[in-house]
């Protein structure tokens, strides 16, 4: 491939990825004057690609509408990782399922046999399940994110748990996937705080995209906030435990979205999860599979001892009584004495023939 091929390629990449360029800044990219982009980007245009420029201080390209895609050089383990996105992504996100087969259809036409035998036994052993989740809408999440990368301001209706609607004004910073839920963690500008939007609450078709800004940096790494934000708001009830460990630790058995995970002491972290009631959080950490102690506020506490009640009672039935459960045990250490004499039996009567022989062979 030649070099200047090479090159009309690495700059359609870079149009690609984000909106504007100056032609310094695709000239200090490419690593040749302002007079060559300009050479380059004409190549481009010939070929089909819709690039709008702009002249003055400020000016500079960008992809225009009606683009193309360009061709892709793809290896076994990239394709492989598109075909079990695309698969994943058609279960949680609403009108995805029929692109994703006919991209998956087009994939199939042209793979090599090695790698169409991969992905046909991926397809056949493998089920997605609905969503028990929100579904979104596929367009409405390609309209969040490019509004995060394109740092532009969004109008929209959002409706609560309670199903008010309220309308918002927000600098969109990431678009999240946690548990079965898809969120957009913005600044809301009518409020003057980030929040956190449930993706399946926005009213897509009241969706308006409005003028650039200059993005805000988060008060903490991005997994911590959204943590500490489903968490905290709006649950009517916190319930907080304490664990025996580090949070790095504790970090690969607790799930991010669970709850906040922080450190209290010498190899002791506390959790802290949030719910509408304080039943269904004693049974989410009865479920967690990991020892805790300290429960707090009280009413967590009586709320848990309740959920363990019950448990209790309903396995009692079938569980042995003290005596039977002796019995059994009584039993179980006679067989095992009776095992463990017969191996005896056996080791000392093996000895005694092993001696016979020796002494008729001598």
């Amino acid at each position: 491939m030649s070099t200047a091929t090479t090159r009309v390629l690495r700059l359609l990449a870079l149009l690609q990825s984000r909106r504007d360029w100056t032609g310094p800044e695709l000239g200090e990219r490419l690593e040749v004057d302002v007079r060559t982009v300009r050479r380059d980007v004409e190549r481009l245009r010939r070929l089909g690609y819709v690039i709008e420029s702009s002249a003055g201080i400020g000016g500079g390209y960008r992809m225009g509408a009606g683009a193309s895609m360009p061709p892709l050089l793809l290896d076994d383990d990239e394709v492989s990782a598109v075909v079990v996105a695309l698969s994943a992504a058609a279960g949680s996100i609403a009108g995805l399922r029929e692109t994703a087969l006919g991209v998956l259809l087009k994939l199939d036409q042209i793979l090599p046999k090695r790698l169409r035998s991969r992905l046909d036994a991926f397809e056949s052993a493998t089920l997605a399940l609905p969503a028990r989740g929100g579904t979104v809408d596929w367009k409405l999440l390609t309209t969040l994110t490019a509004a995060c990368r394109e740092h532009e301001e969004l109008e929209f209706e959002y409706l609560d748990k309670g199903g008010r609607a309220s309308s918002r004004r927000v600098e969109p910073l990431h678009v999240v996937h946690a548990e079965r839920f898809w969120y957009l963690v913005a600044w809301d500008v009518g409020r003057a705080a980030f929040r956190t939007f449930r993706v399946d609450r926005i009213k897509g078709r009241r969706l308006r995209r409005g003028a650039r800004f200059s993005p805000r940096a988060l008060p903490e790494d991005l997994v911590s906030y959204v943590s500490r934000s489903l968490t905290q708001a709006p649950h009517r009830h916190q319930m907080r435990i304490e664990l025996v460990g580090t949070p790095s630790e504790l970090a690969p058995r607790i799930p991010s979205w669970l709850g906040v995970l922080e450190s209290v002491g010498p190899r002791r972290s506390s959790l802290t999860v949030g719910g509408d009631d304080y039943e269904s959080l004693a049974a989410r950490l009865l479920l967690l599979g990991v020892p805790f102690e300290r429960v707090e506020p009280p009413e967590a506490a009586r709320a848990l001892r309740e959920v363990a009640g019950r448990l209790f009672d309903a396995l009692e039935p079938c569980l042995p009584s003290e005596s039977e459960a002796k019995s059994t045990l009584r039993g179980t250490r006679a067989a095992e004495r009776a095992d463990t004499g017969r191996a005896r039996g056996r080791g000392s009567t093996s000895r005694r023939t092993g001696a016979s022989r020796r002494g008729g062979t001598s």
